[in-house]
């Protein structure tokens, strides 16, 4: 009996992994672009984030025409499908910078060639600061780059020593001319123990020809090595979708907060906070996946703002997260208290990730979503497309196909979690142990209260 119910409760996860059709909630026909090819990509709806339960999307699948699942397999938005983009190697120069309050003038020059390539940076330094400059800040190359650069990776070598540094990035095609692309963004190295924190990684989105770091606080500055760029990918990215949510105002500790709730798994990464009229407000995001948990900060504090109306309205980037987060609840927090009449809306960004999948079976094929007890049995797609790219080139692509109208399944019902069978047998065996018991203490009770002859 113990042995049965052992096997069954050890079966319980393969039998999940061999969900069919009737443990999902909802199911979308899925039309395929070329019937005749063997793989398939699909990008996720916004309804299907809405009836995904599991954090990791394993409750996500594709079944064919008899309701059983094929081999498929979750993709991240960024490019999932095509062999991952190598960052650029740029060139770079050191600039020197007056040090603070010293007034130094300083004159950038820049040999370049037929192609605007820079070959040699100089500077002049007034007589009167000459003597207080010190070398900072970076001069980068990127007249070469075929395509817009959206970030820059930055390496340096590590003496030891603590790095917490702000710059400022800025971008120019004459180099006389210079724009600001992100205005503070920190540069980290850290040590504690045995661990160490680094971050060198810098995000904007950039067409210039040349980029110039600027350190803006006063404390050490890195010795790069090298500086290298990431580029904006080919077209074929999903575009960002957004959710706009409205929340309640709470205060908590005299502090006030508005709340925010996410009906679905959606893959966010940016924020963005929008308020009536010209605003213009310090925030900081939170955020947690249930209600019993602590909240997590996700971003900021960042400046969000907005001037103007209309398509002449003027307004701050989105916020980047920490990371790619499916949380349920989120939480803003302003520097200073809005007041009653004000009320912002939380924007959240992300991009459709998409499910690869063999058309093995019979069709028609439907996307399935939303189950308490299936899971999405693990397939070697990824191996498979970078073998099919080794034959047919690096451009194959898997067919794409589309999803069509959505149906209810199990509904409700599929998102119960499954009950392991009850052991009535030893229910019953407890039941005659704990009455024996009972009976015996109850015997015992009477003779001690039966008076001695």
């Amino acid at each position: 009996m113990k042995k049965s119910t052992a096997l069954l409760l050890a079966l319980l996860p393969l039998m999940a992994l061999a969900a069919a059709r009737e443990d999902y909630a909802w199911q979308w026909r899925l039309e395929l672009a070329n019937a005749d090819s063997g793989m398939q990509k699909v990008a996720l709806p916004e309804a299907v984030y809405r009836q995904v339960q599991r954090a990791d999307l394993g409750d996500i699948d594709v079944v064919d025409g008899s309701g059983q699942p094929v081999p498929a397999a979750l993709f991240s938005a960024e490019r999932p499908l095509d062999p991952a983009l190598p960052l650029r190697d740029l060139r770079w120069f050191p600039l020197p910078a007056a040090a603070a309050g010293s007034g130094a003038d300083i004159a950038l020059i820049a040999e370049r060639d037929a192609d605007g390539a820079v070959r040699r940076v100089t500077t002049e330094v007034s007589q009167r600061g000459a003597a207080n400059a010190r070398r900072s800040g970076w001069l980068v190359d990127a007249s070469d780059v075929e395509r817009p650069i959206r970030a820059l990776e930055l390496e340096w070598a590590s003496n030891g020593a603590a790095i917490e540094q702000t710059l400022r990035v800025q971008g120019s095609d004459d180099l006389r001319s210079w724009q600001t692309l992100e205005a503070a963004a920190p540069l980290l190295d850290l040590r504690r123990g045995g661990e160490n924190l680094r971050h060198g990684r810098i995000e904007f989105a950039s067409r210039f020809r040349y980029l110039r770091l600027l350190p803006l606080a006063l404390g050490a500055v890195p010795a790069i090595t090298a500086v290298r760029a990431e580029l904006v990918p080919p077209e074929g990215t999903p575009d960002w979708q957004w959710q706009a949510l409205n929340g309640r105002r709470s205060v908590e500790q005299g502090r006030e907060y508005f709340e925010f709730e996410l009906d679905g798994r959606f893959p966010m990464e940016r924020a963005d906070v929008v308020l009536p009229g010209n605003s213009t407000a310090e925030w900081t995001l939170q955020s947690r996946d249930a209600a019993d948990m602590p909240w997590q900060q996700r971003a900021g504090p960042w400046v969000a703002y907005q001037l103007g109306s209309g398509e002449r309205a003027e307004r701050s980037m989105p916020e980047p997260l920490r990371d790619v987060l499916r949380d349920r609840h989120w939480r803003l927090s302003a520097r200073a208290p809005l007041g009653d009449s004000k009320a912002p809306v939380l924007r959240l960004g992300y991009r459709p990730e998409v499910l690869v999948f063999m058309t093995e079976g019979q069709p028609p094929y439907a996307l399935v979503a939303g189950s308490a007890r299936a899971v999405r049995a693990p397939a070697p797609l990824g191996r498979t497309m970078e073998a099919l790219r080794r034959q047919h080139g690096v451009d194959w692509q898997p067919a794409a196909a589309t999803v069509g109208a959505g149906s209810e399944l199990a509904g409700a019902a599929a998102l119960r979690p499954i009950e392991p069978p009850r052991d009535w047998k030893a229910w019953l065996l407890w039941a005659l142990l704990i009455g024996g018991a009972a009976l015996v203490a109850g015997l015992a009770f009477s003779l001690l209260k039966k008076p001695a002859e």
